[in-house]
C-alpha cells in the first residue's frame, strides 16, 4: 500500500471502530443516574423483623426475630461456606 491509501484505510479503521463501539465511554458514562443508597438502619434502630427456618438437631422449625423481643439478647453472626465444605 501507498502512504496515502495507508492513512485513508486507518481513517476508515478508526471511524468503524468507534461506530461499532458505541462512541466514547465517558459520554455513555455521563448519562447514567447514579444509583440512590437504600435507606439502612442506624447503630441503635431496633432491627427489622424476619423469619428463618432453625435446625435443633431433629427438624426444622420456623423462627422470627419478633418471638425473642425482650426476652432474650439476640446476635446474628454471618459465616460464609461455613460447614458448606466450599
Amino acid at each position: 500500500m501507498n502512504r496515502v491509501s495507508w492513512k485513508w484505510f486507518a481513517g476508515w479503521l478508526l471511524m468503524g471502530m468507534l461506530v461499532f463501539s458505541g462512541g466514547e465511554p465517558g459520554l455513555l458514562a455521563q448519562n447514567r443516574k447514579a444509583p440512590k443508597p437504600s435507606p439502612g438502619l442506624k447503630v441503635g434502630d431496633i432491627a427489622p423483623d424476619f423469619k428463618m427456618q432453625f435446625f435443633d438437631g431433629k427438624d426444622l422449625k420456623d423462627v422470627s426475630l419478633s418471638e425473642y423481643r425482650g426476652k432474650k439478647n439476640v446476635v446474628l453472626a454471618f459465616y460464609v461456606f461455613a460447614f458448606t465444605g466450599g
